[in-house]
């Protein structure tokens, strides 16, 4: 277990990054951008999804907004991103129609629904997962979910890479379902980090994915059973204490995504840390410069060259730590191919 060595340890300086108009008004906690046009989808505690319309130069736009009945906790689109839909502590998921401009409950819970995926499968399919140890899958024109996967525990984080499902639940379970046999579990771990799972993103390639934890550490993990001399951990958001003697602070990853180009990965930490990683050659690309608070969540748009980033209070601290005035806001970053392009070897 050790940070990744060799390239580039440099942080790149953020000062051309754009700050997004009108944000929400509390925590955010889920972004994500449109798969056909320059929209970006922002979730946030203060109940509302709100969508913007992002420029060629950053400049950004509202363009719409509604409501859940509690905090919302994911979004996402439908790949011909004519709709949006969204996870909330109302134990349901809603449905937003950019053409209508209207939304309507699609998926119910009896608990709070942390995540929810979009598939482009049977012309269009939605995961919730939620806090009531279920994963559903529904037709958003029926009532009634297709189907329902018991969890062991509560939902915590999910991710897909078609046809690969990655759910992370409490209690550090990781489960991998083949959506071609969407109703059973593929295989099931207990992840290889000690504490808690907050993130996983699966490989664009479909065959692993990346753990990311509240100690500071990601986990590199394929599938098969023939590929896993390749998996791997390693310490990534942590910061030596100023006085030696105190050891080093750790930080939560709370957002692990991949680059759907390159193949590459982006990390979100706690820290206000932005880490950009190739797992192949075990090299941290580059980094960010930190930001001046936690950064809750991560979003690349769909040619990979922005990306947004919230710098929000991520509850780390509990109700204590949302004191009056910590920053809340959303960044896009220009990328550059040197931050997410594989280094020749």
């Amino acid at each position: 277990m050790a940070y990744f060595g060799g390239a580039s340890t440099s942080q790149q300086p953020t000062t051309t990054d754009v700050e997004l108009t009108n944000p929400p008004s509390d925590s955010i906690s889920a972004l994500s951008f449109s798969p056909q046009a320059d929209y970006l989808a922002v979730a946030s505690w203060d109940n509302e999804v709100r969508i913007y319309a992002i420029g060629p130069n950053g400049q950004s736009e509202g363009k719409a907004m509604y409501k859940h009945e509690g905090p919302v906790l994911d979004v996402c689109w439908s790949a011909d991103g004519a709709k949006i839909f969204s996870g909330g502590a109302d134990k349901a998921a809603r449905m937003f129609d950019l053409n209508t401009q209207t939304s309507s409950q699609v998926a119910s819970h009896d608990a709070p629904v942390k995540c929810v995926r979009w598939i482009n499968a049977q012309g269009g399919i939605l995961i919730t997962g939620s806090w009531d140890k279920t994963l559903k899958y529904w037709d958003t024109r029926s009532p009634n979910p297709i189907a329902v996967v018991q969890l062991p525990e509560r939902c915590y984080t999910m991710d897909v890479a078609h046809p690969l499902l990655v759910v992370g639940t409490a209690e550090r379970h990781i489960l991998a379902i083949n959506l071609n046999n969407p109703s059973t579990i593929y295989k099931s771990i207990v992840s290889p980090l000690k504490w808690q799972t907050r993130s996983v993103g699966c490989f664009p390639t479909g065959d692993g994915y990346a753990v990311g934890s509240v100690e500071g550490r990601i986990a590199i993990q394929y599938i098969e059973e023939k590929d896993s001399t390749k998996n791997f951990s390693f310490k990534c958001h942590r910061k030596d204490a100023p006085n030696p003697k105190d050891g080093t602070n750790i930080f939560s990853v709370n957002n692990v995504i991949f680059h759907q180009g390159y193949g590459t990965f982006c990390t979100a930490g706690a820290d206000g840390m932005i880490n950009f990683w190739d797992k192949d050659s075990k090299t941290r690309l580059k980094s960010l410069d930190q930001a001046p608070g936690p950064i809750s969540c991560i979003a690349f748009n769909r040619s990979g060259t922005i990306l947004a980033y919230a710098v929000s209070y991520d509850w780390s601290k509990g109700h204590t730590g949302n004191v009056p005035g910590h920053v809340n806001k959303v960044m896009l970053h220009p990328l550059k191919d040197e931050e997410v392009k594989r280094k020749p070897k």
